[in-house]
C-alpha cells in the first residue's frame, strides 16, 4: 500500500490525518462544508449542488504560513471546463477542459499561504477592509471557477521552492472583489510548481506605510538566498505632503530600506517603475506623465545600488496607447451603472484584462533581465508585446461570485 493511499484512507476516517500538513482529498465522496473542528471543507459559498453543476465553489485547507505544492485533478461525468484560482482571486489555471466522462486533467501549481502573524507578540498591521480577506486568514483556500467546473481530487502538501514576494499598491494587490484586479494575482498564472509569488501588496499603500505596517518584516521573517522582492510604489507616495517628502528624497530612502534589507537576507530585490494611469493628452493619442520625478526617482537608485529595474511605466505607457483611447477603458475598471449598481470610471485600478496584460509585461521585464525566475515558466507562455496587446473581447474570464462597487484605497 502506497504513502498516498495510506493518506487517503486517513482522511476517510479521521481529521486527525490533516495535522500531518499532507492531504489528499477524494472530491466525489461527500465532503463537509468547512469548520474548525475538521480544518478543511466547503468554503465562502455554499457546497457544489449537483443540480448545478455550473456554480463556483471553494474549498479551504487549515495550515500554517508557508508554501504548499497543490496537485488538482479536474474532469467530472461530463464535459467540464475548470479556471482554478487561489486565496484572493490569484489565477493559477484557466480553461482546464475535458471532454468525455472518464477524461482527467491533472494540474499542479504552489500557493503561498500567509497570515498577519510575524512572530510572538508581533503582527501585520492590516487595514480594516483587509480582515476579510482569503489572503490574510489561516486557511489555504482554492477556488473552482469556469463554464462547468468539476474537480475529482485535491492534494496539498508543503512546498521548499524559490519565491517571489511582492510589495506594492492596488496595481499589485490579490485583489479580493470583482471587477478590480492587479497584475500581481495574474502573474501567478504563468509559473509553474517549482516556484512561488507571495503578494503582500495593498491598496492604499506607499513604501514609508508598507515599512510601517510590519509587511517588509513580514517578508523578511521567511526570505532567504534564492528569493525576489519586487518592488512598486509612486501612485500614492505622490499624494504625501510632510517635510521631506517627496521623489528625491523621502521616497527614495524608504527604497534604499528595501535595498538593504533584502540583501541582508542574501535575496535579490527588482525595482518596477509605477503602471501608468490612463491619462490621455488633449490629442487622445499619447499617456501623460501623472507621476511626476517618482519614475526617475526609483531609476536613480536602483543605479546607485546597482538594482534591476522592470519599467512599468514605459510599458503600460505603450499598451495604453496601443489600446487607444476608448479600448484602454477595457483594460480598466469602466463599467455602466447597470452592472455593479453605480457607474465606474476608474482610470488607475485595473480590470482582469488590464492586470492580465499587465502581469505579462512584468514577465516580460523579468525575461529581458534574464532572471533565474524565467527558467519556471509554463511551456503555454508566449512572449508579449505591449505594443501589440491582447484583443480585450476574446478576453475570457470566469467572475468570482464577491463583487464590490466601491473604489479600492489610492489612485
Amino acid at each position: 500500500m502506497t504513502k498516498k493511499t495510506v493518506l487517503s484512507l486517513m482522511l476517510m476516517v479521521s481529521p486527525i490525518a490533516l495535522t500531518a500538513q499532507t492531504f489528499d482529498f477524494d472530491m466525489t465522496k461527500s465532503q463537509p462544508t468547512y469548520n474548525e473542528q475538521a480544518g478543511y471543507g466547503y468554503d465562502v459559498v455554499a457546497a457544489p449542488d449537483k443540480k448545478k453543476p455550473a456554480e463556483p465553489f471553494y474549498f479551504s485547507v487549515r495550515v500554517p504560513d508557508g508554501n504548499y505544492h497543490v496537485r488538482v485533478v479536474l474532469g467530472g461525468k461530463k464535459n467540464s471546463n475548470t479556471t482554478v484560482r487561489a486565496e484572493g482571486r490569484r489565477l493559477m489555471m484557466d480553461h482546464i477542459v475535458t471532454k468525455k466522462a472518464k477524461d482527467s486533467v491533472a494540474v499542479e501549481f504552489t500557493v503561498n499561504k500567509r497570515s498577519p502573524l510575524i512572530a510572538e507578540g508581533k503582527r501585520v498591521k492590516i487595514k480594516e477592509r483587509e480582515k476579510g480577506y482569503l489572503a490574510w486568514d489561516d486557511k489555504l483556500t482554492l477556488e473552482f471557477n469556469g463554464d462547468m467546473p468539476a474537480v475529482k481530487r485535491i492534494q496539498i502538501e508543503p512546498a521548499d521552492v524559490p519565491t517571489i514576494y511582492l510589495c506594492g499598491n492596488s496595481t499589485v494587490v490579490d485583489q479580493n472583489y470583482e471587477p478590480w484586479a492587479s497584475w500581481g494575482q495574474m502573474i501567478t498564472r504563468w509559473f509553474g510548481p517549482q516556484a512561488a509569488i507571495s503578494n503582500h501588496a495593498e491598496s492604499g499603500l506607499t513604501a514609508r506605510t508598507f515599512i510601517g505596517s510590519f509587511r517588509l518584516d513580514k517578508i523578511l521573517s521567511t526570505l532567504k538566498k534564492g528569493d525576489y522582492v519586487f518592488v512598486e510604489f509612486g501612485h500614492n507616495d505622490e499624494k504625501e505632503h510632510r517635510p521631506g517628502d517627496g521623489a528625491w528624497y523621502h521616497y527614495q530612502y524608504q527604497l534604499k530600506i528595501f535595498v538593504d534589507q533584502v540583501r541582508e537576507k542574501g535575496a535579490e530585490i527588482v525595482f518596477c517603475t509605477p503602471t501608468q494611469r490612463r491619462q490621455f493628452d488633449t490629442d487622445k493619442r499619447t499617456i501623460k506623465n501623472t507621476h511626476g520625478d517618482f519614475p526617475a526617482a526609483m531609476k536613480m537608485v536602483a543605479e546607485k545600488e546597482n538594482v534591476k529595474v522592470i519599467d512599468l511605466n514605459a510599458k503600460t505607457k505603450t499598451l495604453f496607447e496601443a489600446l487607444g483611447y476608448e479600448d484602454s477603458k477595457r483594460a480598466l475598471v469602466h463599467y455602466p451603472k447597470e452592472m455593479y449598481g453605480k457607474e465606474l470610471a476608474d482610470n488607475t485600478h485595473f480590470n482582469t484584462f488590464g492586470a492580465y496584460e499587465v502581469a505579462k509585461c512584468v514577465v516580460m521585464g523579468m525575461k529581458e533581465l534574464q532572471l533565474p525566475f524565467v527558467q519556471y515558466l509554463r511551456d503555454d507562455w508566449h512572449d508579449f508585446d505591449p505594443a501589440q496587446p491582447d484583443d480585450w473581447q476574446s478576453f475570457k474570464w470566469a467572475p468570482a461570485p464577491m463583487t464590490e462597487a466601491t473604489k479600492p484605497d489610492g489612485n
